[in-house]
């Protein structure tokens, strides 16, 4: 390929082969690679096949070579002026990803790169094309997603966080003869849950459904300081639920003064069958605090289900809800076990 590349010794070579290993920049090490295999003899349309690229880029960095020397395999576009996507460009971007194109005069609720492109140049005064919005997007670590959907807590924002600082004052002061748990209910359906998984190209996974649903429920309280998970089972979630868990609770720390349970507002926690519970001698050992109303982020026990979740009843192939559930208690109990041995806790 002496009509390509000019015929390289063996030591050039090899400071090639070197260059190309150690190079951090993608496109660079495309730009090495392409010289190295043309010179071992690679026809342009051989190289571009096994590289990935476009034929004409092999024509291009092979005549830069041949102008340059090693010197022309670098990015010139150094030599194209200041750098636009700086600092300042950047945050200005993550800021404006951050909201929505709403609150800036569009009427489409979601943003695409070219309205993403007019707001930052209405902003900055500085055009880029839609091409390096991609790299502007990739270095900012913006990504394409699902938006949580979610509800405003009705409180004042000064009633919120007054709530929350005492839950948080308490845990940071609770005595050793006392101990504090998050408490939260989960569903675990037959049918699967749907989630995102690995697929090769022109592949699309198929997860069978047993058709006719069937229900079990969880009520779970997770020990804020240890983190262990104490739980009960049951096929409704009611008040008999929870209170089938403030017993568990009950013999599970005989020796706590005051099991403190971190819990949110749900209707079965309020029912006339709670409040005679609360009221036996047993339930005087329970102080429930409850959150603010729709504040699911600060219930720790919300992280334990979402792992549940992804580790045992998403895209699961049970078919009965028995072995489902034998993989739930399975996973929970592994879970507990793990958590003993990372941290020695006596659970």
């Amino acid at each position: 390929m002496e009509d390509i590349v000019p015929n390289l010794r063996r030591g050039s070579k090899r400071r090639l082969e070197r260059q190309a290993r150690r190079c951090k920049d993608d496109q660079l090490r495309i730009r090495y690679l392409i010289v190295l295999n043309l010179a071992r003899g690679s026809t342009p349309t051989e190289t571009a096949k096994s590289l990935g690229i476009h034929r004409s880029t092999v024509y291009r960095v092979a005549a830069r070579y041949r102008d340059y020397g090693e010197a022309g395999l670098v990015d010139r576009r150094e030599e194209n002026g200041e750098e636009k996507l700086d600092e300042r460009y950047l945050a200005t971007l993550w800021q404006l990803v951050e909201s929505s194109p709403l609150e800036h005069g569009w009427k489409r609720p979601t943003w695409t790169r070219e309205m993403l492109l007019e707001t930052m140049r209405q902003k900055t005064g500085v055009r880029i094309h839609v091409a390096t919005m991609s790299r502007a997007l990739k270095r900012i670590g913006a990504r394409r997603g699902r938006p949580k959907p979610t509800v405003d807590c009705p409180w004042s924002k000064r009633a919120k966080n007054k709530r929350l600082r005492e839950i948080e004052t308490l845990l940071e002061t609770l005595p050793e003869d006392e101990v504090a748990l998050y408490e939260d209910e989960v569903d675990i359906h037959l049918n699967p849950k749907i989630g995102l998984d690995w697929m090769v190209r022109g592949q699309q996974k198929v997860v069978v459904t047993p058709g006719n649903n069937e229900k079990r429920y969880l009520a779970g309280a997770l020990n804020a300081k240890t983190g262990e998970l104490i739980w009960v089972e049951g096929e409704k979630k009611n008040s008999t639920l929870f209170i089938l868990l403030l017993w568990e609770l009950h013999l599970h720390y005989p020796e706590a003064k005051t099991i403190h349970v971190i819990l949110d507002n749900y209707s079965i926690h309020h029912t006339e069958q709670v409040r005679l519970t609360l009221a036996t001698e047993a339930g005087q050992r329970f102080a429930l605090h409850f959150l603010p109303p729709y504040c699911p982020d600060h219930n720790k026990i919300e992280r334990t289900w979402q792992d549940l979740h992804a580790n045992v009843t998403r895209n699961h192939r049970c078919s009965t809800m028995s072995q489902l559930m034998k993989n739930t208690r399975a996973y929970l109990r592994k879970r507990n076990q793990e958590l003993q041995a990372e941290h020695g806790l006596a659970i």
